[in-house]
């Protein structure tokens, strides 16, 4: 038996599984979580806590090369939490589907069994 959150995820995720599972839907909403990340390497940049790495970042590279990286690991980061969470999303999916076909057969043959007690009785009496 599920519970009635259960049946309200597979109602909902029966419903939107494959419009989660576009690109663009996961960049979309993903993004704001890759951004926070894309911004706290700035921020650990910025601060220069590690004088070595700002030394060399600071006479090898440019800043086009820092913004191109921040972008990367935001997209990066959007896409993969994203599809991270519809794999999640659609593996509870299945168990809950499967638990719910299994308590169905099992009604079926609990009904079956208690159809066949009753024929039996009342055959032998």
């Amino acid at each position: 038996m599920l519970t009635p959150d259960e049946e309200k995820f597979i109602v909902y995720w029966a419903a939107n599984r494959k419009r989660e599972k576009t690109f663009k839907s996961q960049l979309s909403l993903g993004l704001p979580i890759g951004l926070i990340i894309g911004l706290a390497v700035l921020a650990n940049f910025m601060t220069g806590w590690y004088t070595r790495a700002t030394m060399v970042a600071n006479s090898q590279s440019t800043p086009i090369v820092l913004v191109i990286a921040i972008i990367s690991i935001a997209l990066f980061c959007s896409v993969f939490y994203k599809r991270h969470r519809w794999e999640m999303n659609e593996q509870t999916f299945m168990e809950l589907n499967h638990k719910k076909n299994l308590s169905e057969t099992e009604q079926q043959h609990g009904d079956q069994s208690s159809q066949e007690d009753v024929i039996i009785k009342q055959t032998t009496e």
